[in-house]
């Protein structure tokens, strides 16, 4: 494990292949069919996750140091946006273990016989999570699962894997059975997917890029498992010529920038009515400019390193793709704040990218054409 902004080795955890995952999904799969947690009384359930969200909550200091070192976001927004976000979240899903409920009516038929359905744990639920916001990932798959009577198989990003495993740790804590929540450290092709082709998994969740989801899928499906992708984003931002400019640009500066750009649904295309676009464009130089960069643990970081080289060559690669295809930079845009305008179209303005803090910039006539160009683009990566 390296941190993002020294590229220091921070730790070293298991690479773990497709024997340790399928050591873990069949620890998962004895846990289901012994029942000890999936036909254990609910309200025995809530309490447990309750307890678990409770030393979540305890444990934020260390989380969201280990989440910044891991990741490289600012301390700041580990320990006040994501953590408390997450334990939130826990408590909220802990409260569902006892509200999953069947339903009985009565049928058009013959005596008026009384139908009943009832929910029962699906199976095995294997979770495959990303390294933009590894934590609050690793909760929002783990606790719905969870409070549904099912058993887990985390697979974290091999960036990102601290959070996970401390996780795991506070899931026994809290006194999660063994084999209930089991976490697998490793690297996509060995272990992520072996848990998407697994057999005896019943239920797949993902969240990542696009191109990856659709290799995630493609093998989920050749045992027609059960599958929720959570892909990348292309989101649009649109600026009209009757807006408060100063906030715009705070809005279009917070919605490409936070953690770094890393977040599926940033705001990667921005779309100004062309009678603003030079002074909103000012506005936003200013402000990106004004952001100080620095290593996550530092107090002045506002805004932390790219995940690893591998992340930040790529959206390098994107930046000189423009160059080359015609698109010029800003002046007074720094390469952390690069903002673009086509000269000419749009072509190669708006590629499918990865996450990371880079725009497409389009001047537009009007709000109408802006509508067309919004609704005209793909997905992300």
């Amino acid at each position: 494990m390296f941190e993002p902004s020294s590229a220091e080795c921070i730790a070293t955890i298991a690479a773990g292949d497709a024997q340790d995952v399928n050591l873990a999904v069949e620890a998962a799969h004895r846990s289901m069919a012994d029942g000890r947690w999936s036909r254990c009384p609910p309200a025995h359930r809530e309490r447990i996750l309750l307890k678990f969200a409770e030393l979540i909550e305890s444990d934020m200091e260390v989380l969201a140091v280990l989440e910044s070192v891991d990741n490289g976001k600012p301390l700041s927004a580990a320990r006040d946006i994501d953590l408390p976000d997450a334990v939130r979240f826990a408590r909220y899903m802990a409260g569902w273990a006892t509200k999953i409920d069947g339903r009985v009516v009565q049928l058009s038929a013959p005596n008026g016989p009384l139908g009943m359905t009832f929910r029962e744990p699906v199976g095995v639920v294997g979770a495959i999570i990303p390294w933009n916001f590894p934590f609050n990932m690793a909760v929002q798959k783990v606790f719905p699962a969870l409070a549904a009577g099912c058993s887990v198989v985390l697979k974290p990003a091999e960036q990102t894997s601290l959070t996970a495993i401390r996780l795991g740790e506070l899931a026994q804590a809290a006194g999660v059975p063994d084999g209930v929540l089991n976490v697998v450290t490793g690297l996509g092709p060995a272990a992520g997917e072996t848990l998407a082709r697994h057999p005896q998994v019943a239920k797949l969740t993902f969240t990542g890029s696009t191109a990856v989801g659709t290799h995630v899928a493609t093998l989920a499906m050749q045992n027609m498992t059960r599958l929720t992708l959570e892909l990348g984003g292309k989101s649009p931002m649109i600026v009209l010529a009757d807006a408060d400019l100063d906030q715009a640009a705070q809005g279009v500066v917070d919605g490409i920038f936070f953690n770094a750009g890393q977040v599926c649904c940033a705001a990667s295309r921005l779309y100004v009515e062309e009678s603003v676009h030079d002074a909103l464009l000012e506005r936003v130089v200013r402000r990106a400019n004004s952001l100080k960069v620095a290593p996550g643990l530092s107090p002045d970081c506002q805004m932390g390193p790219l995940v690893s080289a591998r992340q930040r060559d790529r959206v390098m690669e994107y930046i000189e793709t423009g160059r080359r295809e015609g698109e010029v930079s800003s002046p007074g845009v720094s390469a952390r704040a690069r903002a673009f305008r086509p000269a000419h179209g749009v072509h190669g303005a708006y590629p499918r990218q990865p996450i990371g803090a880079r725009r497409g910039l389009r001047p537009c006539r009007d709000g109408s054409f802006i509508c067309h160009r919004r609704r005209s683009r793909g997905t992300g990566e």
